[in-house]
């Protein structure tokens, strides 16, 4: 492999797995193997990029060895400081990458940190950054008399900091950095909507990251694969704003099947999976990321009342309509911002909040607010529950058996979870449980004796592992029993899991493996007391990763590589579940 060793173009395009993630809870940036940032937005998550080579725009900012490499990197424990690693046919070179954590919503702050670890080292250094997924491009720009450069690039204010020897070509700002054996060299870039204040000097901004990635990622000591789950934990983290809101991913527009049409922006926060991310830090201990979500979708609910969105920006306002851009595109896919899922109903996802609440509460960490809350979650599902919705898979309306026996399970474990005040009403929520179950067994019971899909669709889902896992119906339950038993048979090859059949083609020719769904398998075995194969599917599927241990949303069996955005939010959450429970006894809730 040899470095870009003349100005000539945006980086190429890697897979997916080879991209490992910055973020600090305002934005996120993809650095790939060349040492290559091809993606990030700015201000935050959902606004527009400055970095849009990802997708086929202008921007990015490369810090590439001037030799022959092999690439490698790793994070540092329990954060996203990520450590870009090539040895070369000189010597080893590392760059230590993060973006200041915790981040500022106005400004981002990106650090690198060039370290020649084994021999002298040479590196290319290219800026190419562009406003308006790379519509506004950087210009004029001016060096002070410290050789920091300024610009700006739309609305957006600009310094670079560290490369007084730059030159400005084009709309490129390019350097070599020569290093001794032993030396390291800073490079800090900020990028804000406000006027910059003075600046700092890197190393504070690297000891206040530091400082701050250890106090917010706990030792997570008992869950299986403890490294790993710490690792979920941040990622979770570093997606996590200060609103409390978990953004689905850091991207848009990264194809889950390549020419299929099948794109999307995710750099929204889904009710449900925030559920997702905030079950599963209760369950391995991890107090912080159960209060953001907590906080999160108490405002919404407090907000919005039964006319819950299923997602909002992680300010909690409105998703804009999906809509396209005049840019190529990721390989097999086009450029598409907003979400068409924003004029949707989704009624799991009043019951996905009170379990989120009611794990809260069990933890004895849901104040007043939260307790409103779920009167009013729960309030929801009796006035809705008839109503068609989406479902979980966001698809045509229907009444979806996986939504209504999720509601069941929310009702139940806020009933069980509720304290003295509201213990008149807990009552009412286990007998409107039992009518939701009633109801689904009367219209999506399969002759077979498992949950099918809708009462218009007979067909196996893997979404309907869940409600039992989550306490709607018991786990010895002959419907819950035929309901695994007929995702195995008919869903799983090689310990991964499909969501449904499309259609009479096989599973992996319509899409990959969805990785949420082999984890809900590790889930459902470990609830039978089946210890050997869930943990069999839980260590399959934690493996569909890249270097990174970044997990998309789908993962494609055939050829080993990641389908979908990246990083996936309610992944990473399974992973870091499925780690705490399996680590103990087989549990409910």
């Amino acid at each position: 492999m040899t470095a870009r060793t003349e100005a000539g173009g945006a980086p190429p395009a890697h897979a997916l797995r080879d991209y490992a993630l910055l973020a600090d809870g305002e934005r996120g940036a993809l650095v790939g193997p060349h040492g290559d940032i091809v993606w990030m937005c700015a201000p935050t998550w959902s606004d527009d990029a400055v970095f849009a080579a990802l997708i086929g725009g202008d921007g990015w900012y490369t810090v590439t060895p001037g030799a022959p490499f092999v690439w490698g990197g790793y994070y540092e424990a329990g954060s996203l400081i990520w450590r870009s690693r090539w040895t070369t046919t000189d010597g080893i070179t590392e760059c230590r990458e993060a973006l200041a954590y915790p981040g500022d919503p106005h400004r981002a702050v990106l650090l690198r940190r060039i370290h020649a670890v084994d021999g002298d080292a040479r590196l290319t250094v290219e800026l190419n950054l562009a406003a308006g997924f790379g519509a506004q491009p950087l210009g004029p720009v001016h060096r002070d008399d410290q050789g920091r450069w300024t610009g700006r690039a739309g609305n957006l204010h600009v310094r670079w900091s560290g490369t007084p020897q730059a030159r400005h070509r084009g709309t490129v700002l390019r350097t070599v950095v020569d290093l001794a054996a032993g030396e390291h060299h800073d490079l800090v870039l900020e990028v804000s909507d406000r006027p910059l204040p003075d600046p700092v000097p890197a190393s504070r901004w690297w000891r206040a990251t530091e400082t701050r990635w250890a106090e917010s990622v706990p030792e997570l000591a008992d869950t299986l694969g403890r490294r790993d789950a710490r690792h979920a934990y941040a990622v979770m983290t570093g997606l996590t704003s200060a609103s409390g809101g978990t953004v689905a991913a850091a991207t848009t527009s990264l194809p889950e099947r390549a020419e299929q049409g099948r794109n999307y922006d995710y750099r929204y926060v889904w009710i449900r999976d925030q559920a997702y991310v905030g079950q599963a830090a209760a369950a391995a201990g991890g107090h912080c990321l159960l209060d953001d979500s907590v906080r999160y979708v108490t405002a919404r609910l407090l907000e919005h009342g039964s006319g819950l969105a299923p997602l909002y920006t992680h300010t909690g306002h409105p998703v804009p309509d999906q809509r396209t851009l005049d840019l190529p595109g990721y390989p097999g896919g086009f450029d598409t911002v907003g979400n068409r899922a924003n004029r949707q109903f989704q009624l799991d996802a009043f019951g996905d909040s009170l379990l989120l609440l009611a794990a809260a509460a069990r933890a004895d960490r849901l104040a007043a607010d939260g307790w409103r809350a779920a009167l009013i979650a729960a309030d929801a599902i009796a006035a809705r529950h008839r109503e068609k919705d989406a479902g979980i898979w966001e698809l045509h309306d229907d009444r979806w058996a996986h939504s209504r026996l999720t509601c069941a399970a929310g009702l139940r474990a806020v009933a069980r979870a509720a304290p003295l005040i509201t213990r008149g009403r807990a009552a009412g929520w286990e007998a409107l449980a039992d009518r939701l179950v009633a109801d689904t067994s009367a219209d999506c019971l399969h002759p077979s004796g498992r949950w099918q899909r809708s009462p218009t669709d007979p067909g196996v889902d893997a979404a309907l592992l869940m409600p039992a896992v989550r306490g709607a119906v018991p786990a010895d339950d002959p419907r819950t029993l035929a309901t695994l038993a007929a995702v195995r048979e008919d869903l799983a090859q090689d310990h991964y899991v499909y969501r449904f059949r499309h259609d009479q083609r096989p599973l992996e020719d319509a899409e990959g493996a969805f990785l949420l769904c082999g984890f809900a398998m590790a889930l459902a075995e470990h609830q039978q007391g089946h210890d050997v194969e869930s943990v069999r599917w839980f260590e399959r599927n934690r493996a569909a990763c890249g270097p990174a241990g970044l997990y998309a949303e789908e993962f494609d069996v055939a050829q080993r590589q990641l389908r979908g955005n990246l990083p996936q939010a309610f992944v990473h959450a399974l992973v870091l579940e499925t780690a705490a429970r399996l680590a103990t006894g087989p549990t409910t809730g």
